[in-house]
């Protein structure tokens, strides 16, 4: 027989023809099916077993003496076919050899097989280190991913919902882009909204409903940064620049408040665009990166970012506005006034670690919020916890004035102070302060008080380590078009019930920790109450404020509607419920009171700081401004809206300054002569004039001001005499 015979094999050494399991599974049911593959075995004289076989569309069917049938892939007319099993053959009995002789252990006379455990060995420690220093390599990624806390919008939603959800986001894309291509196909796919039907498309079609890129799902982003020392005008130039340019580059929108001394960002992305950012923002240093133990440290690489996905695309702001602040939060606590954090900043508690705190004894919680954001939602800690104090709180330069009242402190008397507000920035300066206040004030420092903690991330982040709750009570109010929301898996059960009904909301089931939900709880309950009418709503909406202080109304949808159809009018005595309680009836009133109140405070805090005692700072605008555009060389300007009350010639002058202003005219009413906040300047060039202009639509003395280039015509007497 010839090495190229593959007609007959030995039978005490049956050919083995080297095929996965697979195949051989597949080659056994083809032939079961078909009739035209048997083949038969005939035993010769020499003892050998000759196979028939069939070679169908150029491959060769064998079945060998227990019938399982193999394919070769291989023509007939191959001639190093042989050959090439002959190798193979080979090759295996080397194998067999090989591994016999390891289990036997080496010969006296040849320490081959010593070399080759040796070597076998070797490459299995190799293989084992490598695989440590991918272990090692993932391990350093999570520590680095962990100071980013992000959670899914949708995570709680049951399966229906989610498809609902993602359906309508992407409707929403098509309305505001009905001309594109993408646009064309979705509309062109049929949308059925019978939830009973839908459930058998839902799973085949969730994998492509849940990509961003065909939903426009957005990701929402909270983080601030204090940098101590505070940037110097170049730092805090370039640091301007930076997160201006990275925020374009990554197709972001939303706000960013840039400070000497830091930053405070509410923006909206795509999920990658916004990750993308906080890794750019990660590696910049500012020009002045240290070096801790050995390792590079940059301004930015402690941040906590927090992260909520998958939101509405509708939920994404207009556009990116970086604007520049002296203080990240307006406590007027800028320059020397400011506390610093690093020295006198409150301990940093987890969302577990507070939500313990909030238990125990002698405790006071002191929501660092504005009243109208604690109206709608804020801790509801047990009985035999901690005690709630709501500063009431129109605006943040409140709290130091607040802080340092008699009856503030007798209530800190011998307590551990927690503090917390929407996302921790808040927190940061009004702990440090108090602390500060602790260490160098003999009165505050005889309170006993035991110690000063803040809710690391705030609400935010502690919604997302209690998605059922825990000891929140209602909604917590946000600053981006969310307004306000629940916890994740509250805010599931309500939408549920909404869009599918009671029966399905009842009856929601998310992730394991929603198993633990129970309805009725004081996450759920209604907090607020509609200023026109009384019934409970804990809604913001409309650009209604209280017409004596400013906050934002809480008026319910009927009374708005009402007011908006003209069948119920809200006039002045419909008023915010902190007003109504202090019995504040107009503007004139409050601003008395807070005038009052601050010149006691400014007194106090004079004969403390002795020769340190600056005034407050309200805006530095030397700093933040950029001269804009002069092509036609105007050097006189319109200002109106300016704060009718603090503005003076003195105070107008540093505002303009570098600027310098030649001639000023104030515009007065005909009727009581006094200045309403509009002006005419005259100034020396024109670069001073587009460095003016450059104040348009900033905050000064608590307005926005308005700017704009004004020519003197025929009828102007003008510079006036």
């Amino acid at each position: 027989m010839t090495d190229t015979d593959t007609s007959s094999t030995p039978v005490d050494e049956p050919m083995v023809l080297k095929e996965s399991k697979k195949n051989r599974k597949k080659h056994k049911k083809k032939y079961r099916r078909d009739d035209t593959t048997d083949a038969s075995a005939d035993v010769d004289d020499d003892g050998n077993c000759h196979h028939e076989e069939k070679v169908q569309s150029g491959k060769r069917v064998s079945q060998d003496s227990e019938g399982d049938a193999n394919e070769i892939s291989v023509n007939d007319d191959d001639p190093t076919r042989g050959e090439k099993r002959k190798k193979k053959k080979k090759d295996k009995n080397k194998k067999r050899k090989r591994s016999q002789e390891e289990e036997d252990g080496p010969s006296s006379g040849d320490d081959n097989g010593d070399k080759r455990s040796k070597k076998k060995h070797k490459k299995k420690k190799s293989r084992k280190s490598s695989k440590d220093k991918e272990r090692n390599k993932h391990s350093t990624k999570k520590e680095i991913d962990e100071k980013v806390v992000s959670s899914s919008a949708i995570e709680y939603y049951p399966e229906d919902l989610k498809h609902l959800q993602l359906k309508k986001n992407q409707e929403t894309v098509l309305e505001s882009n009905p001309g594109t291509v993408e646009s064309s196909k979705l509309r062109s796919k049929p949308s059925n909204c019978n939830h009973k039907s839908d459930k058998e498309s839902t799973n085949s079609s969730n994998t492509k409903l849940t990509d961003n890129a065909n939903t426009k799902n957005i990701t929402l982003l909270l983080f601030y940064q204090y940098v101590e020392p505070p940037w110097d005008e170049s730092q805090f130039q370039t640091a301007l620049q930076f997160v201006t340019n990275q925020g374009q580059h990554h197709g972001l929108t939303g706000r960013m408040r840039v400070a000497h001394e830091g930053l405070n960002c509410t923006l909206t992305g795509t999920p990658t665009g916004i990750r993308g950012w906080c890794s750019a923002l990660r590696t910049f240093d500012g020009g002045r990166s240290r070096v801790v133990d050995g390792k590079t440290v940059t301004e930015f690489a402690n941040t906590e970012f927090k992260l909520t996905d998958d939101l509405p695309p509708k939920q994404r702001f207009p556009k990116l506005h970086a604007f520049e602040v002296v203080e990240l939060v307006n406590y007027g606590l800028a320059g020397s006034r400011a506390p610093t954090i690093a020295k006198h900043g409150g301990t940093h508690l987890e969302p577990h670690e507070y939500h313990k705190k909030m238990c125990e004894k002698d405790t006071v919680i002191i929501d660092v919020r504005n009243h109208y954001e604690a109206n709608i939602g804020r801790f509801d800690p047990p009985k035999e916890g901690a005690q709630m104090i709501d500063p009431k709180m129109r605006k943040s330069t409140e709290f130091p004035v607040w802080l340092d009242k008699k009856e503030t402190k007798e209530m800190l008397r011998g307590k551990q102070v927690l503090m917390y507000c929407t996302g921790g920035v808040r927190c940061e300066r009004a702990s440090a302060l108090l602390k500060q206040k602790i260490d160098q004030e003999e009165d505050t420092s005889k309170l006993g008080i035991k110690g000063v903690y803040q809710l690391q991330g705030g609400v935010d982040k502690y919604f997302k380590a209690y998605p059922t709750g825990g000891l929140w009570k209602g909604k917590n109010y946000t600053f981006d078009k969310r307004f306000a929301h629940a916890p994740a898996a509250i805010e599931a059960v309500e939408r549920t019930k909404k869009i599918l009904g009671e029966d399905e909301g009842a009856g929601t089931s998310g992730k394991e920790s929603k198993a633990n939900y129970n309805p009725g709880s004081a996450a759920e309950e209604i907090m607020g109450k509609c200023e026109a009418c009384q019934k409970p709503w804990d809604m913001y909406r409309g650009k209604r404020r209280c017409p004596t202080c400013g906050v934002p109304s809480l008026i319910c949808r009927e009374c708005f509607e009402a007011d908006k159809a003209g069948t119920k009018k809200l006039g002045r005595e419909v008023r915010c419920d902190l007003c109504v309680t202090e019995d504040v009836r107009n503007k004139r009133q409050l601003r008395e009171r807070e005038e009052r109140e601050v010149k006691e405070y400014e007194q106090k805090l004079r004969q403390k700081m002795n020769n340190g005692y600056e005034l407050p700072v309200q805006k530095k605008h030397v700093i933040t401004r950029k001269p804009k555009p002069n092509p036609e060389r105007i050097t006189r300007l319109f200002l109106k809206n300016m704060c009718a009350r603090q503005t003076d010639e003195a105070k107008l002058l540093e505002i303009l300054h570098p600027a310098r202003a030649t001639h000023i005219q104030w515009l007065t009413d005909r009727n009581t002569g006094k200045f309403y906040g509009s002006a005419f300047i005259e100034v020396s060039t024109a670069e001073d004039a587009g460095s003016v202009l450059a104040l348009d639509g900033m905050f000064v003395l608590g307005r926005r001001i308005k700017v704009k280039y004004q020519r003197a015509d025929e009828k102007d007497i003008w510079p006036i005499p």
